[in-house]
């Protein structure tokens, strides 16, 4: 018997991770996918696990999610993205849990970088809200590293994700610079003032760096531990650079 519960997934130009997590899912009752017009093999892979593929032009992370969701007609989502991967274990879990008195889970998630898991550094256990009664969760309307959220009981899972993230720090530094242009315009659009933008510009990739590598342990993880701290030291002062770049323009415009 297949699992009762909807799958919603994103994808753009997925075609080398996509399989992996459709083939992780395929035991759930229902799969929906909103493709962003991808340029390679995607749809045709997801066409061999779900019919319910839609097309969508890209409208960011939250609302592509959200349109994923909205698809779906089972009473419980789980939301996957494409890197992504359910063990066995925890779809025995979810089996088990949607039938308990909550409206929502969160999902520990084992984070993989350069194809090691990151115990570390903040990495572990990376708890993430992603399974939830339709009609009491909804994305949070953000740019990027969007939530959902959930009106109601919210319980935790034992069982990981599978995360496989970031298979090269070229890899990585291409989603950085996305992630902190639409970082950038957040924090711009809550507008902060010019001092406050430069302050954390300067102080706070010391302050991540010293967090990560310190604080959360990121040292055990060895190598890749300080590679990742200087990555996210790097990826914090982009986003502010860039939020004080684009301040400046808009001040500019409105003179």
């Amino acid at each position: 018997m297949k699992i009762p519960v909807s799958v919603a997934i994103i994808t753009k130009n997925e075609e080398k991770n996509i399989r992996d997590a459709l083939e992780s899912v395929k035991d759930f009752e229902e799969i929906v996918v909103i493709d962003s017009f991808s340029e390679d093999t995607t749809v045709q892979i997801c066409s061999e696990y779900t019919g319910k593929i839609f097309q969508c032009q890209w409208q960011g992370f939250a609302r592509q999610k959200q349109l994923a969701i909205d698809k779906t007609t089972l009473p419980w989502v789980l939301v996957l993205d494409a890197d992504e991967r359910v063990t066995e274990a925890l779809k025995k879990e979810i089996r088990y849990k949607i039938n308990e008195d909550k409206d929502g889970y969160f999902i520990p998630r084992k984070n993989f970088f350069l194809g090691k898991w990151i115990k570390h550094s903040g990495w572990w256990p990376d708890y993430t809200l992603r399974l939830f009664k339709k009609s009491k969760g909804k994305m949070q309307k953000r740019q990027v590293h969007e939530k959902i959220l959930v009106e109601g009981k919210v319980g935790h899972l034992k069982e990981p994700l599978l995360h496989y993230t970031y298979h090269s720090i070229d890899d990585f530094i291409r989603k950085m610079k996305s992630y902190a242009c639409l970082a950038a315009e957040e924090i711009v659009k809550n507008n902060p003032s010019q001092y406050k933008i430069i302050f954390r510009m300067i102080f706070s990739p010391l302050f991540t760096f010293f967090k990560m590598y310190i604080l959360r342990a990121g040292f055990l993880d060895g190598l890749r531990g300080f590679i990742l701290a200087v990555l996210y030291s790097f990826y914090s002062f982009l986003k502010y650079a860039e939020a004080w770049e684009k301040y400046g323009n808009r001040k500019t415009i409105q003179n």
